[in-house]
């Protein structure tokens, strides 16, 4: 199956999916990528070529990625590879 480029509806998609279903990890990126290590909650609010946007604890939040995303399995690849990336504890 051929990958969608990245549109505001693929965005919107996978911000859905990320925040529905894994909360856990939108919260790890805000907290190591982001830099908020005390951050309390956190949403997924877009999925661009070179950055995620989040809303942390109420601010927006930019954590932007170490290659510019070429579609949305590469959104994906990315996304789990900065979740594999973070340390274990």
């Amino acid at each position: 199956m051929a990958a969608d480029p990245l549109t505001n509806a693929v965005s919107d998609r996978i911000c859905k999916h990320m925040n529905d279903d894994h909360a856990e990890a939108v919260l790890a990126y805000a907290r190591h990528y982001g830099g908020v290590a005390a951050a309390g909650s956190a949403r997924m609010l877009a999925i661009e070529p070179e950055a995620m946007r989040l809303e942390v604890d109420g601010q927006e939040l930019q954590v932007p990625f170490d290659h510019s995303l070429s579609d949305s399995d590469d959104a994906h690849r990315t996304l789990v590879a900065m979740l594999r990336a973070l340390p274990q504890g």
